[in-house]
């Protein structure tokens, strides 16, 4: 089959295109023949290296993180899905390549695609889903409180603002002049322009904030939140918190720990607490995703498509952070 790959980790390593192995379908894994992936910035982050010490990969190496298309094999153990269904899903950590002809996944991870979406909007949905959900989740978000999603036009954004709506939260975002009528559109109850304003001034007793953004804005979302709120980031590194939970080590605990002095310090100061999500897949949150798709609930919004040939150029499309809404990559 034909994938996108890179050889080692670095910034701007460039993506290639060559033949790899048909993926060895376990016995409750699928195997899907990918129609379209959606690019997210999980890819570029891998690419770095940054998640390194999250997940370790070998190489030569193909990206890409969520995906649709059907399925044209089933493992001897499989009980949920048969050849020909349409899915769309999240491999988990060890499994992913969403940039190529082909994908192996477990029965777990995936979900029948939403009927009234294309495989082009069905792949911009699991990973922003999955991401704003298990996030959601954390927060202990419910109807009447206030939620902060900073760079609302972007892919997880646009979700995220759908997904609060549905839920009754009041949601205030941050974007560009370029970017208004979107998020307007999108339920969006308090918009910001960042390039003219502060939302650190404009903003306040928030009970959640959802960073997507990290830097000098996850830095002034802890000025914006009650006592006790939460922060969900994404966007920022992960703390000791994390590595506790994830059962990943006493070095890379300290090291979380070392790293994330200054976030402790704000989490003090301001009576709040931090959170790092890295997401991980859930077919059956999929298809609760996939009921509210299918009643017109949250609708998926894509900026551009590209030819399988143009993943680079998709990728690096995305980087510049201008895209509004997801970017696909159709591969059928």
């Amino acid at each position: 089959m034909k994938a996108m790959v890179i050889d080692r980790y670095g910034k701007n390593v460039p993506l290639r295109l060559m033949e790899r192995p048909t993926p060895i379908v376990g016995e409750y894994e699928v195997l899907v023949e990918i129609h379209a992936a959606s690019i997210n910035p999980v890819d570029f982050k891998i690419r770095d290296g940054i998640v390194r010490l999250l997940a370790k990969y070998e190489f030569p190496l193909t990206l890409g993180n969520d995906f649709s298309g059907t399925i044209i094999q089933v493992g001897s153990k499989v009980t949920k899905f048969s050849i020909g269904d349409a899915v769309f899903g999240r491999p988990r950590k060890t499994r992913i390549g969403t940039f190529a002809e082909m994908v192996a996944v477990h029965e777990d991870d995936i979900a029948l695609k939403p009927g009234n979406l294309s495989f082009e909007e069905a792949a911009s949905i699991p990973l922003v889903g999955l991401t704003t959900i298990q996030a959601f989740e954390m927060m202990g978000l419910k109807a009447g409180q206030k939620v902060f999603i900073p760079a609302g036009s972007g892919g997880v954004g646009t979700f995220a603002i759908q997904l609060a709506k549905e839920m009754g939260v009041f949601v205030a975002t941050t974007v560009s002049e370029k970017g208004y009528d979107l998020v307007k559109s999108l339920g969006a109850d308090v918009i910001v322009n960042y390039k003219k304003e502060s939302f650190a001034e404009i903003l306040k007793d928030y009970d959640a904030v959802f960073d997507t953004v990290g830097k000098d804005t996850l830095v002034k979302s802890f000025e914006i939140l009650k006592p006790l709120g939460k922060i969900v980031s994404i966007a920022a590194l992960p703390d000791a918190k994390f590595a506790r939970k994830e059962n990943l080590g006493l070095f890379r605990m300290i090291l979380f720990s070392l790293v994330n002095l200054k976030t402790a310090s704000l989490e003090k100061k301001y009576n709040v607490e931090y959170l790092y999500h890295f997401m991980k897949p859930s077919g059956k949150q999929l298809t609760f995703i996939k009921g509210l798709i299918e009643q017109g609930k949250i609708i998926p919004v894509i900026d551009r498509v590209y030819p399988f040939v143009d993943t680079q150029e998709a990728l690096d499309y995305v980087e510049t952070g201008r895209a509004k809404g997801k970017v696909i990559v159709r591969i059928k």
